[in-house]
């Protein structure tokens, strides 16, 4: 998880940069939408994050 938020802070830059909380929450939602959807990932054989959910198998938790 901390590479994720430090990815995230190094993306959007200083806070100084945006002139209101919208606006920091308008780039903050771009990003996470091109980190989830847009983004390819040599680990998942090219495809991005969401590609790679709808073919992954998807595996059922037993509780014992």
């Amino acid at each position: 998880m901390e590479r994720f938020f430090n990815k995230l802070k190094v993306e959007i830059g200083p806070l100084k940069n945006y002139a209101s909380a919208q606006e920091l929450l308008n780039k903050i939602n771009g990003w996470l939408n091109y980190y989830n959807n847009q983004r390819i990932q040599t680990k998942l054989g090219g495809k991005s994050p969401r590609e790679f959910r709808q073919i992954a198998p998807i595996y059922s938790l037993s509780i014992a």
